[in-house]
């Protein structure tokens, strides 16, 4: 039996006895002391038989250290696997790089079995690392940048290598000592993903526990796994990002062309401003020409003060300085901001940090400046800047879109007043060659509006109608005052001329672009509801609503007013003829709302 001092061990636990008593019996994990005094682990079988008159007791025993040293070690691989594996879901599910890195340290910590750790992941705008995710004391240090090459952190990232410290407050490389505390040291690994280094996890724990070997290794293909899915999760919110940004620029790109109030769109930019630069504040200000001063148009996140009473001559104060420079100024601590004896006192009751100014400058034209300010620090990248500057070219052209649009609707305004100047000259001059009572033209357009509105025209087709009604007799112009003029009966001969002046009419406006659309009224206001008019024998609702109109008003106002040839009727008279030609010469319907209106 080698070394074993089976004997001594059996007889004074009594063991012997009962295996003598039994035919078979079996221990395992017994454990024996050698002769040598190491405890070890056994298993102990024995069999009873008889052999002859002899009862033969077979004892067999076997050193099973090493084997449950490979359960302990399955046992704890089997548990590294675990962790793995729940760690590679973590990654996997993770919907932002926050979450991930937040969940991806308390796993790690889990499994380590400790509470302290973090995970510090390199800023590209800034050159330095930052601490990204914390637990433990590690959160008095979220605030904190790590220089490249200095502190533990920036050594692990500079050199690709992991660092182990015993006591961490007393490690030469550490800083911010002042917010650690005693008795805690660690590791610090590389997070890598493939060649590059994205970031570096602390693990620490408390004396006397230190890292062992087997940790280590265990670390090491945890921060091999953690790199790569924080490197891709970076992609991939990099990628939002520039889909959000290109959906902003649509968002102001459709506000721009679908709408002319300025106020609109400047809320628009103004929202977009502020959610993907992600700062506290931001305001357009716009440049007077005429008097060069900046006023503050539209702003957001002023908490203090109301910047619409604040005025900037160009070339004063930060936002005026950028517009005179025609270039973007920084400033980037509160001190300075606070020096700017214009704009300072605004902004450091909104207690910015950083603020910035970009001019607004469209085909070399500065329109004004676009200002954000934010309340803390804030990591510009290029990217981030040349963000801001596009968003500033996007606000610079939506203002000279809009005073575009403003003077050509000017213009069209100052267009459209010569046109109905000219069109009302037409109709005084119509009403004095055929000898119309004063303002026969006017006092016609303005009831035909009126019913045409009642009857549920559009204020673009009342447009129209009204220049209509006050050229309704411009086709006379093609008749001589011989017939025009006439004092007495007109022969058959002179009616048909008279009869083809709407012809005439046509024939003159037709040709005019702008005046084609108010031709139903001097075309056709001499048609009959029953067909009996002239120029064309138009019938019920062939005839053009707008002419139906005039044609009642017309009568009337003529029916009331004296004539060479007779005096004028009575209102009482002319509104039953009125009443008598419906159904006939007249559209009942708009005998109706005539009655409606002369009420």
């Amino acid at each position: 039996m080698g070394d074993w001092n089976i004997q001594r061990y059996y007889c004074k636990s009594g063991q012997l006895l009962r295996v003598a008593e039994k035919k078979y019996i079996r221990y395992e994990n017994l454990p024996l002391q050698t002769v040598g005094g190491r405890q070890a682990a056994v298993e102990f079988v024995s069999n009873v038989y008889m052999e002859g008159q002899h009862k033969v007791i077979q004892c067999n025993i076997r050193d099973i250290a090493g084997r449950e040293e490979a359960k302990r070690s399955l046992k704890k691989r089997l548990s590294e696997l675990e962790a793995i594996y729940t760690i590679s879901s973590t990654l996997r599910t993770a919907e932002t790089l926050d979450e991930m890195l937040r969940l991806l340290l308390g796993e790690i910590l889990k499994v380590l079995n400790t509470t302290a750790g973090a995970i510090c992941l390199y800023q590209p705008a800034i050159g330095k690392l930052s601490f990204s995710a914390t637990q433990g004391w590690f959160s008095a240090l979220d605030d904190s940048f790590l220089a490249l090459g200095e502190s533990i952190a920036g050594r692990v990232f500079a050199s690709k290598k992991l660092l182990l410290s015993r006591e961490y407050v007393k490690d030469s490389w550490v800083k911010y000592t002042d917010k650690m505390p005693a008795g805690w040291g660690g590791v610090c690994l590389p997070l890598q993903a493939d060649a590059d280094v994205v970031g570096t996890l602390f693990v620490s724990m408390p004396l006397p526990r230190e890292i062992n070997s087997e940790e280590l290794k265990l670390l090491t293909s945890l921060t091999e796994m953690a790199g790569t899915a924080i490197h891709r999760i970076g992609l991939f919110e990099k990628n939002i990002y520039h889909l959000e940004q290109l959906h902003a620029l649509r968002n102001i790109d459709m506000a721009i062309s679908s709408s002319l109030d300025l106020r609109v769109t400047f809320r628009v930019i103004l929202d977009e401003v502020t959610r993907l630069l992600k700062v506290d504040g931001a305001a357009i200000l716009r440049l007077d020409p005429h008097t060069g001063m900046l006023k503050y148009e539209a702003w957001r996140g002023f908490r203090i003060t109301n910047p619409a009473k604040h005025k900037l001559p160009i070339g004063e104060g930060l936002a005026g300085q950028a517009a005179m420079g025609r270039k973007t100024i920084r400033v980037a601590s509160p001190g300075e901001i606070k020096r700017d004896p214009v704009q300072g006192p605004l902004m450091e009751k909104e207690n910015a940090h950083i603020y910035y100014a970009v001019p607004l400058i469209n085909k070399g034209r500065v329109e004004g400046v676009l200002e954000i300010f934010h309340r803390e620090l804030l990591e510009a990248s290029e990217e981030w800047l040349e963000f801001l500057e596009t968003l500033a070219g996007q606000t610079a052209i939506a203002i000279n879109n809009a005073e575009m649009i403003h003077d050509m609707a000017n213009t069209n305004f100052k267009l459209i007043q010569a046109y109905d100047n000219t069109i009302k000259g037409w109709a005084h001059a119509l009403d004095l060659r055929d000898k119309e009572t004063e303002d026969h033209s006017q006092r016609v357009t303005a009831m035909t509006v009126n019913i045409a509105r009642e009857m549920g025209m559009s204020e673009e087709e009342l447009a129209h109608v009204r220049r209509g009604a006050l050229l309704h007799d411009i086709g006379k112009m093609g008749v001589s005052d011989a017939i025009l003029l006439k004092p007495g009966q007109l022969t058959d001969e002179e009616w048909v001329i008279m009869h083809n002046h709407p012809v005439h009419a046509f024939e003159m406006l037709s040709p005019i672009e702008y005046l084609r659309p108010a031709l139903d009224i001097p075309y056709c206001h001499h048609e009959k509801w029953d067909g009996t008019g002239y120029p064309r024998g138009l019938k019920r609702e062939e005839i053009p609503l707008a002419a139906r109109i005039f044609a009642v008003v017309d009568v009337y106002d003529a029916l009331t007013s004296d004539r060479p040839y007779r005096k004028a009727w009575t209102r009482e008279e002319a509104l039953k003829h009125i009443r008598q030609e419906s159904d006939s010469h007249f559209d009942p319907q708009v005998v109706e709302m005539f009655f409606e209106e002369v009420k």
